[in-house]
C-alpha cells in the first residue's frame, strides 16, 4: 500500500530565521494515488502579529488566531496523520520543509527527512521547462478548476495539488476520483471541481458529389500514381 501526503503550510513570512512562524497546516492522504477523504487541517497561534502583506495573501488575521492552540500543543495532530510510512508531497518543499524543520526542532521533535518527500515544482519544471510552474498555472494547464481559491489556504490548496500531482504523473485517470460524498465535501468546506468540459456536436465528414467529381478528375491526370508500384501494377 503506497500512501501519499499532499501538504501546504500558510506562514506569517519568508523565513523562520527572522522570526516567521507557520500559521496553518493542510494535508490530504492518499492510498495507492487515490484520495481517501482524510484531510487534516491545524490553524496555529504563531505567539507573533501577522504582517498585512501576509494576510492579503492567506485571509489569515491576528484575530483569528488568537484563541488557536500555539505549534506546541497540537503538532503531534499532524505528525500522527503523517505518520512514518507516507511519501509527503509538496509544492516548492524547500520552503515548507523549512518551516516545518524549524517548528519541529523548536519542541525536540526529529527533523522531516527529505528522502520522502516529492517535490511538484521540481516535477513540473522538468516535464515544462520555461513554463509557469506555481500551483495556478498548473491548475490553468490541466483544466483543474481553482476559482475556489481568492485566498491560499493550506487545505485548499493540498487538495489542488493532489489533483495536480496526479495529473503530473500522467493524468487523473489513473485515480484522483472521489465518491461522491468526498467529492463535494472536505474539511475546507468543498473540493476542487473538476471542469465541466464542452464537446461540439459531430461535423459531417462525407465527400460531396463536386469533391467526388473533382477527385476522380485528379485522378485521371495521374500518369504513373505510386500505389500502382506498392501492387506490383
Amino acid at each position: 500500500m503506497a500512501r501519499d501526503i499532499v501538504l501546504d503550510t500558510e506562514t506569517t513570512g519568508m523565513d523562520p530565521l527572522k522570526g516567521d512562524r507557520i500559521i496553518e497546516i493542510g494535508a490530504v492522504e492518499l492510498i495507492n494515488l487515490m484520495p481517501t477523504g482524510r484531510t487534516c487541517q491545524i490553524y496555529i497561534n504563531p505567539e507573533r502579529d501577522i504582517p498585512a502583506d501576509a494576510t492579503a495573501v492567506h485571509g489569515i488575521t491576528d484575530e483569528f488566531v488568537k484563541d488557536k492552540p500555539i505549534f506546541l500543543e497540537c503538532y503531534t495532530e499532524f505528525m500522527d496523520f503523517i505518520a512514518d510510512d507516507s511519501t509527503l508531497v509538496i509544492h516548492n518543499a524547500e520552503f515548507d520543509m523549512k518551516f516545518l524543520n524549524w517548528e519541529l526542532q523548536h519542541v525536540g521533535h526529529k527533523p522531516l527527512a527529505w528522502n520522502r518527500v516529492v517535490d511538484t515544482l521540481m516535477m513540473a519544471r522538468k516535464k515544462f521547462p520555461g513554463s509557469p510552474a506555481n500551483l495556478d498555472a498548473l491548475c490553468r494547464r490541466f483544466e483543474i478548476d481553482n476559482t475556489s481559491r481568492t485566498y491560499h489556504g493550506a487545505l485548499l490548496d493540498s487538495e489542488l495539488l493532489a489533483e495536480v500531482y496526479l495529473e503530473l504523473l500522467g493524468g487523473r485517470q489513473r485515480g484522483l476520483e472521489l465518491g461522491a460524498d468526498a467529492a463535494t465535501k472536505s474539511a475546507s468546506g468543498s473540493m476542487a471541481a473538476k471542469k465541466d468540459r464542452k464537446f461540439r456536436d459531430p461535423r459531417p465528414h462525407s465527400a460531396s458529389e463536386s469533391e467526388r467529381a473533382a477527385h476522380k478528375e485528379l485522378l485521371d491526370d495521374l500518369t504513373d500514381p505510386i500505389w500502382n508500384k506498392v501492387q506490383g501494377k
